[in-house]
C-alpha cells in the first residue's frame, strides 16, 4: 500500500511500512523513511508506484487549465476526489486525483488551501488582483534577466547605470536593480564595485573611490550653507608686540598655530604658542557649532581637503600674515638649557603674524649643524636658534619621562599633484621628509608643551575637557586628565588645531572661560562637569576621526600606486615588516609578498612589482632575493 502525503510543503507519494491512528511511516522511493500525521495524508492507493504515479500525476496536471478548473469548481469548500470525479466524469484514479491536487497545490492564486485535501476557489476579485501581481512578478523577473544578460555581455543597463553609487552604499536589496546586479556578480564572479566599474558606471576607481565616500558621509554635498558669522569685538583684546611666525606645508590653508621667542635680560627664553581663537565665534550648539560637530574633522587626501568649518569663519581666524588676528596665546619663560619650564600664562589678545613660512623653502637649509652654529648663515636664525634650544632640552625631559629616546626617524611623505585632483593621469610627487627634521621638531614639540600645560590648567580649574591618555601601550579619549605615556607627559588635552579638528574647538572654549574667569570658570564654561555631551562627542568623533583617516589612506594608497605606474616602477627595494608585510623604500606602501622567506624585521629585499589593481589597491610583488647589508 502507498501513499500521497505532504511534507514540508511538497506533495510527495510513498510506501506505507507500518501506521497507527495518528501517523504512519512511510518510506519514499529515495529509501529516507519519514513519519507521517494523519493530519498531512491525502489518500492511500494500491498502484502503480510511487514514482511512477508522481511523474504521470506530473505530466497530467500541466495540462489542466486553469481558468476553466476554477470555473468548474463548487464556490464553496470542496475535497479534491469530489471534484475529480466532476472533472473528469468518472471515479478518478489515484494518478488523477494527485494530478487534480498538484494544480491546485501549486496554484494558490486560484484555489486557496482550507485543510488537508480541501480547497475554495478564490473569489473573482482576489483572483484577478493574484493574477496581475502575478504578471507583474513576471514581467519583473524577464526585466531582471534580461539587465543580467546585458552585464554578462558587457553592457551596462540604464537603470543600472542611474542607481550604481547607491547600490554599492546603500543599496535597497528588494530593487530591480540589486537583485539583477546580484545575479550577474554571481554568474560573472565579480564583486558589485568590480562589475560596475568593468562597466563603465564610473570612469576610472579614482572616481568610485571619492563618489563612494562622498555619498556615505556628505550625501548633501560637501558645501556649506549660507550662514553670518556673529560680530566679535576684538578690539576688547590687547594687541601683542610679539614676533611671531607660523610653519606649515605650501598646502595649508588653515593655520592654527605660530610661535615667537625672544630671549630675557637675564637669559630666559619667553616662548610663545599662538593658536587661532574661532571659539570666540562658534558657540555650543549654535548653527556654526552644529556644521562643525557633523564633520568633525578636516578631511584631508592627496590634492584636496573638505574643510571642518566654513572658508568664511577660516579666513577670519587663520593666522595668515599680515593681519591682525585674535589668538589663545600660552607664553611660558624656559631655562633654554634644561628645558625647565620657570612660569607659564595664557593670554587672550590680538596677533599680528610676521609671515608664514614653508617647510618647502626651509627644510634643507634649517639643519641641526646651521641651527647649531651660530656664525653659520640661516634664514629666521634669530628666531629658529633659540626655540630650537628649547625645544631640543623639552625633548629630552620627555626621553627621560618616558625612560626611551623617541624614535622618529622613520621617512614619512608629502603628496602634491600637479593637475586636477580628480583625474588620474594627473602627476603625483612623492616629496619625502624625516620626522626628525628640525623644524617637524621644533614644531611638534611646542605642540606638545601646549597641549600639556593647557590639559594641566583647565584639570586645575576643575573645567571639563577632552583629554588623550595611553596607559599600559593602549590610547583613548576620556574627560580624565591621565599620563600620556608615549609623549611623556602627565596629560594630554588636544588645543592647537581648532580650525581643523572639533575637539581642539571644544577644548578651546573651556579654554577661553578658564583664562576669562579663573577660579569660577567651572561654573560658566560652556560644559560643566559630568555634562554628558562631552562622552557623546568622544564617541561620535572617534568613529568620524577613523573614517577619514581610512579615506585619507585610501587615496595615498591609490596615489601611490599611480606614482609607481607613472614612474614605471617595476623593481624596487624594500623592507622586510614580519612575516610576508614589507615596506617599499620608494614610496609610502606597504604591500604583501606571496612566497617571501622567513626573515628578520628590517631585512632589505629586492622586489618586482608584477601588477597593480586601482580599485583593490592591491600590487601584485615577486621576491626577487634578499640584499646583502653593506
Amino acid at each position: 500500500m502507498y501513499l500521497l502525503y505532504e511534507d514540508d510543503g511538497d506533495v510527495k507519494a510513498g510506501r506505507i511500512l507500518s501506521e497507527n491512528e495518528a501517523s504512519l511511516q512511510v518510506e519514499a522511493a529515495s529509501g529516507k523513511r519519514s513519519k507521517i500525521k494523519r493530519a498531512n495524508a491525502f489518500f492511500a492507493f494500491d498502484g502503480p508506484e510511487p514514482d511512477v504515479l508522481m511523474e504521470q500525476a506530473r505530466a497530467m496536471a500541466q495540462e489542466i487549465d486553469l481558468d476553466f478548473l476554477w470555473e468548474c469548481a463548487p464556490q464553496e469548500e470542496f475535497e479534491v476526489p469530489a471534484l475529480a470525479a466532476e472533472y473528469f466524469g468518472h471515479d478518478p484514479s489515484p494518478v488523477e486525483k494527485a494530478a487534480l491536487l498538484l494544480r491546485m497545490h501549486g496554484a494558490p492564486a486560484y484555489f486557496h488551501r482550507r485543510g488537508k485535501g480541501v480547497y475554495r476557489p478564490a473569489p473573482p476579485d482576489i483572483l484577478a488582483a493574484a493574477l496581475a501581481a502575478l504578471e507583474k512578478k513576471r514581467k519583473q523577473a524577464e526585466q531582471q534577466q534580461q539587465w543580467v544578460s546585458e552585464m554578462a555581455e558587457g553592457r551596462l543597463p540604464e537603470p543600472i547605470a542611474a542607481a550604481a553609487l547607491s547600490l554599492l552604499v546603500k543599496p535597497d536589496k528588494n530593487s530591480l536593480q540589486w537583485k539583477a546586479l546580484d545575479g550577474a556578480c554571481t554568474q560573472l564572479q565579480k564583486s558589485p564595485d568590480r562589475l560596475l566599474l568593468d562597466l563603465g558606471a564610473w570612469p576610472h576607481a579614482l572616481a568610485l573611490h571619492k563618489q563612494r565616500f562622498l555619498a556615505t558621509y556628505f550625501p548633501q554635498g560637501t558645501g556649506f550653507p549660507e550662514i553670518d558669522l556673529p560680530a566679535i569685538d576684538l578690539g576688547e583684546l590687547p594687541l601683542s608686540d610679539v614676533e611671531a611666525y607660523s610653519v606649515d606645508d605650501v598646502t595649508t590653508t588653515e593655520i592654527d598655530d605660530a610661535l615667537s621667542v625672544a630671549v630675557q635680560p637675564d637669559g630666559r627664553i619667553r616662548i610663545g604658542v599662538h593658536v587661532a581663537a574661532p571659539a570666540l565665534a562658534v558657540e555650543r550648539e549654535s548653527r556654526l557649532d552644529q556644521l562643525a560637530r557633523a564633520r568633525m574633522s578636516t578631511v584631508y587626501m592627496p590634492g584636496g581637503k573638505i574643510p571642518m568649518q566654513p572658508d568664511a569663519l577660516i579666513a577670519a581666524y587663520s593666522l595668515d600674515a599680515g593681519r591682525e588676528v585674535p589668538a589663545v596665546s600660552l607664553y611660558v619663560d624656559a631655562d633654554p638649557s634644561s628645558g625647565e619650564i620657570l612660569e607659564s600664562q595664557t593670554v587672550l589678545e590680538r596677533i599680528v603674524v610676521r609671515e608664514n613660512l614653508r617647510h618647502g623653502d626651509l627644510d634643507d637649509v634649517v639643519t641641526e649643524q646651521a641651527l647649531a652654529d651660530e656664525q653659520a648663515a640661516l634664514p629666521y636664525g634669530h628666531w629658529l636658534r633659540p626655540l630650537w634650544r628649547v625645544a631640543r632640552a623639552l625633548s629630552e625631559r620627555r626621553d627621560q619621562a618616558r625612560g626611551k629616546p623617541e624614535n622618529n626617524t622613520r621617512v614619512e611623505y608629502s603628496f602634491y599633484i600637479d593637475g586636477d585632483p580628480d583625474d588620474p593621469d594627473a602627476t603625483v610627487r612623492l616629496v619625502p621628509r624625516r620626522r626628525d627634521a628640525p623644524l617637524d621638531r621644533l614644531v611638534a614639540e611646542y605642540m606638545i608643551l601646549a597641549n600639556n600645560l593647557w590639559g594641566g590648567l583647565l584639570a586645575q580649574h576643575g573645567v571639563p575637557a577632552i583629554y588623550r591618555s595611553q596607559q599600559a601601550g593602549r590610547v583613548r579619549m576620556s574627560t580624565q586628565a591621565l599620563p600620556h605615556e608615549a609623549i611623556g607627559v602627565p596629560q594630554y588635552a588636544w588645543c592647537t588645531s581648532p580650525l581643523r579638528r572639533y575637539v581642539d574647538l571644544v577644548n578651546q572654549r573651556q579654554l577661553i572661560a578658564t583664562v576669562r574667569h579663573g577660579v569660577s570658570a567651572r561654573l560658566v564654561a560652556p560644559f560643566k562637569p559630568r555634562d554628558a555631551d562631552l562622552y557623546a562627542i568622544i564617541g561620535a568623533f572617534d568613529a568620524q576621526y577613523a573614517a577619514w583617516n581610512e579615506f585619507q589612506n585610501t587615496m595615498e594608497r591609490y596615489w601611490c600606486l599611480r606614482w609607481l605606474r607613472q614612474q614605471n616602477v617595476t623593481r624596487t627595494t624594500a623592507h622586510v615588516l614580519r612575516d610576508d608585510l614589507v615596506r617599499l623604500a620608494c614610496a609610502p606602501l606597504v604591500v604583501r609578498v606571496g612566497g617571501l622567506p622567513e626573515l628578520e624585521r628590517g631585512q632589505e629585499i629586492s622586489l618586482d612589482i608584477m601588477g597593480m589593481d586601482e580599485l583593490s589597491l592591491e600590487v601584485d610583488c615577486r621576491y626577487v632575493e634578499t640584499v646583502a647589508s653593506g
